[in-house]
């Protein structure tokens, strides 16, 4: 987290540096708004702005846009009335941080603008196998795609893979570049010259200078037009940029990640993305599952969240009751990870007694878990459970008396054959490589045991066809 604090830095103000530095915020000052647009210009980039409400916020966030600098500001300041926070708002500031400062109110505005502190936490078979490979791959200077829903954690994912890599100690640089129209976006990565158009006042640097050593994430690549593609697609292969205006190319050492919740060959048909740049970034693919796909995940990170937000909000840590557990694994989560956290920022602040219970983890329309629309479908899945438990214990005793290769086997073939001979389902289902899935086959094969061929055309229950 990179905080530009600009203002005269003494008292309050100087304390509330000192609480975004102790946690985890890189912190750098100006005095005035026009420093901080210069500062900004020169590639020494900032994720979020606190501004002292004396400095005129206007004036700076309309230098910035005049610029093309995309950084959000917090006004901050001492003995400000109701209309001094108005004004600052008005004005475009974001928020509001009253001083002397609250340290748990410094920590909320740092972990709304970035996500620097979100830990990477995988228990559920399906997701270990993902961070597996990601560490396999996290020291290469491979170019990784990481594609799945909205709210699985690809940017967490992304910032895993930098962690990880041996660019660690330089600049990690993200870009949403769905959040940013099309008409400033080449800016915003490749920088401009003085006078490339009206408002550049000076030469600006982008971000991919900024991730210069390190690292640049490209969020939601999906939503960039096609005509930038071409120019991103030559700053990649070529390792050289153009900024806006320029007419000297300009060299970059950046490893590129980008991120998509779209099927990108299904854009590629459709002629909203170049297959070339989807070859260059897709050099490894990163897919994260959707929640409800690592269902081994959901407790761990409601546990998590709990811990997270009881901290946040100064509250008792409470633990979630086994009903509530219930009620969390059984539901869809549509909105996965992202959905769950809010869900459990809501129980922490509604729960009352020793235990978060069914009632305080409520939906966005503030219904309780257990009656809203997979309610129904929960208490199905319930029945389902206490049949197939019988079940189970009914199969754990015919297992009885074989050797563990020969329940292996068994329960290999048995997998592949649910799947319908597909082996990419049943080793995900198993949680092994495919490599695995397949030299096991050979190994049955070769004893002469038959192996369920694929069913052309046809899905394996659940699943699309492969």
């Amino acid at each position: 987290m990179r905080l530009l604090v600009v203002g005269r830095l003494s008292g309050q103000l100087a304390t509330a540096v000192k609480m975004a530095m102790a946690h985890g915020a890189k912190v750098q000052h100006v005095e005035r708004g026009d420093q901080a647009t210069e500062q900004l210009r020169r590639g020494q980039g900032a994720d979020l702005l606190m501004v002292d409400y004396r400095v005129d916020i206007a004036a700076l966030i309309s230098n910035n846009e005049n610029e093309r600098i995309h950084v959000p500001v917090v006004a901050c300041g001492v003995d400000a009335d109701a209309n001094d926070a108005a004004n600052a708002i008005r004005a475009g500031a974001k928020e509001f941080i009253p001083l002397p400062p609250e340290a748990d109110l410094i920590a909320a505005v740092l972990s709304a603008v970035a996500d620097d502190e979100r830990p990477l936490i995988s228990a559920d078979p399906s997701m270990k196998a993902v961070v597996q490979l990601a560490d396999q791959v996290a020291r290469s200077e491979a170019s990784i795609l990481i594609t799945g829903e909205s709210g699985v954690g690809k940017e967490v994912m992304a910032r895993y893979l930098h962690a990880g890599s041996k660019r660690s100690e330089r600049p990690f640089i993200s870009v949403n570049c769905a959040a940013i129209p099309d008409n400033l976006l080449e800016s915003e990565l490749f920088g401009h010259e003085k006078g490339a158009f009206t408002g550049a006042m000076a030469r600006r640097i982008g971000k991919f200078e900024e991730a210069d050593g390190g690292t640049l994430l490209l969020d939601e690549i999906s939503e960039m037009d096609v005509r930038l593609q071409a120019k991103l697609l030559r700053a990649i292969q070529e390792r050289v940029i153009d900024r806006v205006g320029g007419t000297k190319p300009v060299p970059v050492n950046i490893r590129i990640i980008a991120t998509s919740n779209r099927d990108l060959a299904k854009s590629v048909a459709e002629g909203s993305f170049r297959e070339d740049l989807l070859y260059r970034l897709n050099v490894v693919n990163l897919r994260l599952p959707a929640l409800r796909e690592r269902p081994g995940d959901i407790a761990v990170l409601a546990d998590h969240f709990v811990k997270k937000y009881a901290a946040a909000n100064g509250v008792p840590v409470r633990a979630i009751s086994a009903d509530a557990k219930r009620a969390l694994v059984s539901h869809r989560w549509n909105g996965n990870v992202r959905e769950l956290e809010n869900a459990m920022h809501r129980a922490v602040l509604l729960a009352v007694g020793p235990e978060i219970d069914v009632e305080a983890i409520r939906l966005p329309d503030g219904q309780p878990l257990a009656m809203g629309s997979h309610g129904a479908a929960a208490a199905q899945d319930a029945g389902f459970a206490g049949r197939a438990a019988q079940v189970a214990d009914t199969v754990t005793r015919a297992y009885v008396g074989q050797t563990v290769a020969q329940m292996e086997k068994t329960l290999i073939l048995d997998t592949l054959s649910h799947c319908l001979g597909n082996r990419t389902h049943a080793a995900n289902i198993l949680g092994i490589s495919i490599r695995t899935l397949r030299n096991k086959l050979n190994e049955y094969a070769d004893e002469g045991t038959a192996i369920p061929a694929p069913q052309s055309g046809i899905a394996a229950p659940g699943y699309a066809a492969a």
